[in-house]
């Protein structure tokens, strides 16, 4: 589960979403963040760490590109609590509703 502790910093989080578009260069992905690129680069070590990025050289350039497998082991974690939140849902689905019939003038039940 070294997926949920790299995942924990929002500049990796980003790193992540920007990835799941496509393969990016190094470069590339550090122009887009307002710190430096071995900030980047540190945080690109941390996901390549955890599973999540893959990298490859093409000559001079450094490219890389999400894994998705530790993000599928993760989704399978978090799978029995989705009925939690589910259930959670769908109560509060109910007391928006009965809010909304109670404010209309209609049966508060």
């Amino acid at each position: 589960m070294e997926a949920i502790a790299a995942l924990a910093d929002p500049t990796r989080r980003q790193l992540v979403d920007l990835l799941s578009h496509g393969e990016l260069a190094a470069g590339e992905l550090a122009g887009r963040f307002p710190v430096s690129r071995p900030a980047i680069s540190r945080h690109l070590r941390v996901l390549r760490e955890a599973g999540l990025v893959t990298s490859r050289g093409e000559g001079r350039r450094r490219l890389y590109a999400l894994d998705p497998r530790p993000l599928r082991e993760l989704d399978e974690w978090l799978e029995p609590y989705r009925d939690l939140w589910a259930q959670r849902l769908d109560a509060l689905d109910t007391e928006i509703a009965r809010g909304r019939r109670a404010r209309q003038g209609g049966d508060p039940r």
